[in-house]
């Protein structure tokens, strides 16, 4: 497996990488209570089982090649065949790195490919001096949550209204970069 910088896409890869999604039996429950002048929002992990399954549509592939396009972005390719990928920018405003997004063929999962991924990510965010790396995940993606806390990442924020979907909580986390 060999990590390089990712070039734009011409077709879409992950139409071939098998089951884009994820299936749990956890997930992290949010409530909140508001008193007085104040809000306490409150994350529990809960045995629920959940499946998100989604395909990378045209429209979204166009989005990605924008990103992908400001050179932050890696590839795992085996054979010269992409094989993952890792999707980012610098985000100058307030001198981050931002984790737009990030997939791995089936195929491949549980190989180490993420960890591959996330650390090319962190050499890039050195080296451009940014002060965090920043994404974005949905309570409901217990597994992703979990892999992110192994990698260093802390949960930083969230927000209830993000998605349409009313079961789904946008779960916000950071890596602060030493």
């Amino acid at each position: 497996m060999e990590i390089k910088k990712l070039q734009k896409l011409s077709s879409n890869p992950s139409l071939n990488w098998g089951h884009n999604g994820y299936t749990t039996d956890k997930i992290y429950s949010v409530s909140s209570i508001e008193y007085s002048n104040s809000f306490e929002f409150t994350l529990r992990e809960k045995s629920l089982s959940y499946s998100k399954i989604w395909e990378t549509d045209t429209d979204e592939l166009e989005e990605l090649n924008n990103i992908i396009e400001k050179d932050n972005s890696f590839g795992a390719f085996t054979d010269g065949e992409l094989q993952g990928w890792i999707i980012g920018e610098h985000r100058t405003w307030n001198n981050s790195f931002y984790i737009e997004n990030i997939l791995v063929n089936e195929k491949y999962r549980r190989q180490g490919i993420g960890i591959m991924l996330i650390k090319n990510v962190l050499k890039e965010a050195r080296r451009l001096n940014c002060r965090v790396i920043e994404l974005e995940t949905q309570n409901t993606n217990y597994p992703a949550i979990q892999f992110y806390r192994r990698m260093g990442f802390n949960i930083t924020g969230l927000n209830t209204r993000l998605y349409d979907n009313p079961d789904e909580i946008a779960l916000f986390m950071t890596l602060d970069i030493e």
